[in-house]
């Protein structure tokens, strides 16, 4: 890598936008990201592969790229995992614990943060935050 000149400006990163998983269960992994996680299936531009684009809101989260292989999960890869904010902790880990979802919690070293993970069908790990109580 060469370092930037001087008058070179540096990129000015918003928020990160969406997360693609590439995926051989495309149906599993949309069931997962919609019963258990909540999001929702919305527009997708008309790619020549196959995939879902899966929506907080009105932003689209999670793209899922249907592929016909497995792929390494986050315990395989440099990616350990990604993070959504919810709005409620406890109503969140009531819902996975009525639905049978596997999770773990921490809290972040001084509480600022709750975190809920929980992996979805193709070995991604998934937070799910909220501020501290």
């Amino acid at each position: 890598m060469t370092a930037p000149t001087q008058d070179a400006q540096p990129i000015a990163v918003r928020r990160l936008d969406h997360v693609a998983i590439k995926t051989p269960r495309l149906a599993e992994s949309r069931d997962f990201y919609v019963q258990v996680i909540g999001l929702t299936v919305g527009p997708r531009p008309a790619f020549a592969f196959s995939g879902l684009w899966l929506y907080a809101g009105q932003d689209d989260v999670v793209h899922l790229v249907e592929t016909d292989g497995d792929k390494a999960g986050s315990a395989a890869s440099g990616l350990n995992h990604f993070a959504l904010r919810i709005a409620d902790f406890d109503a969140a880990r009531a819902r996975l614990r009525a639905m049978g979802v596997p999770f773990e919690t921490e809290v972040t070293p001084g509480g600022e943060l709750r975190q809920i993970y929980v992996t979805d069908p193709n070995g991604v790990r998934v937070e799910l935050n909220a501020p501290g109580a």
